[in-house]
């Protein structure tokens, strides 16, 4: 069995590998190809974490495995990321284990590239300012991402604790993009493509916020209870998703099914898109939600990629069970 470590994914993994990936799990989950376990994600009555297990099976790639890890909102104070977590592979013909390797920085990769893919397929083409709201750790992951996919001039952000706004600027000055934090009226008002990364349970934007025409990739509900932005805006907008049982029972879409402001029919696969099979956006005044809840394969995938990367370049260590 490989153990690659954090800091070897960290040097081996590029935003374009964690792309092709997560691109390519989203057109094998929609082909038929690959599918996710149910999730587990519980509170552990400890440290206010959360924890819990996602896993698969991507048949076209030949992938089997599972993320163990969660969430510890402390952790910044120690020195350390909030999301703890840990890939394991195994053998899909044999069950026997093939790898264990560092989640942490893959999770921040292939959430990005989720929301890249989305992007690349669902904003409009003349997409100029990406707004931003939320401004922790996984938001420099997603501006960068995001940067890759059009050609934008600007960015400008909101985040609850302003404070936290220099993370943003710096990343838009790392990109050579003006940035300005702004107010959540402004952000709507002017974002061509606005991705949400907080840890909410209440909502953030309103349908009164947003424009006609923009992309919104909402990527930090994964847990029942959260919530970025209102009911009344998913319900206002053609929903695309990484996997429809997800988006309505942890995802963003999961408050406006519960209102009973839209039915699963109305959700579709992202990789429907990716393979051709639905057209996507339809017209320039479409408003297009993506709800990223994130889902196993994806972190499957890029840890598959690390492990044959740290094998062939001698950079996994190898133990022998």
């Amino acid at each position: 069995m490989l153990v690659v470590t954090e800091e070897t994914c960290r040097n081996l993994i590029t935003r374009e590998d964690a792309f092709t990936a997560v691109e390519g799990v989203f057109a094998a989950m929609a082909s038929g190809e690959a599918y996710n376990f149910p999730v587990i994600r519980e509170a552990i009555g400890h440290a206010d974490a959360l924890y819990g297990f996602k896993s698969g099976f991507d048949r076209a790639h030949g992938v089997l495995g599972l993320k163990s890890g969660g969430y510890w909102p402390g952790n910044e104070k120690r020195g350390l990321t909030n999301h703890q977590s840990t890939v394991f592979l195994f053998d899909p013909d044999t069950g026997r284990p093939q790898a264990m390797v560092g989640g942490n920085y893959l999770t921040a990769m292939r959430t990005a590239a989720a929301s890249a893919v989305s992007i690349r397929y669902l904003a409009r083409p003349d997409a100029r300012v990406l707004g931003m709201v939320g401004a922790g750790f996984q938001s420099t992951f997603q501006m960068r991402a995001a940067a890759a996919q059009r050609e934008f001039e600007k960015v400008i952000g909101w985040n609850p604790h302003p404070e936290m706004l220099s993370r943003l600027e710096e990343t838009a000055a790392e990109l050579g993009l003006p940035f300005e934090a702004v107010t959540l009226e402004r952000l709507g008002a002017e974002a061509d493509v606005v991705i949400t990364i907080t840890s909410s349970f209440a909502p953030i934007l309103t349908r009164d916020h947003v424009r006609p025409g923009v992309h919104l990739a909402c990527m930090g509900t994964d847990t029942k209870g959260k919530q970025e932005v209102a009911a009344e805006l998913v319900a206002a907008a053609t929903l695309f998703t990484d996997e429809v049982t997800q988006a309505v029972s942890i995802g963003e879409c999961q408050h406006a099914a519960e209102a009973g402001l839209i039915e699963e029919a109305r959700i579709t696969p992202l990789g429907a898109v990716v393979n051709g099979a639905h057209p996507g956006r339809s017209s320039p005044d479409e408003i297009t939600l993506f709800d990223g809840t994130g889902v196993g394969l994806q972190d499957l995938a890029l840890a598959s990629v690390a492990a044959s990367s740290a094998r062939d370049k001698g950079l996994a260590i190898e133990l022998h069970l």
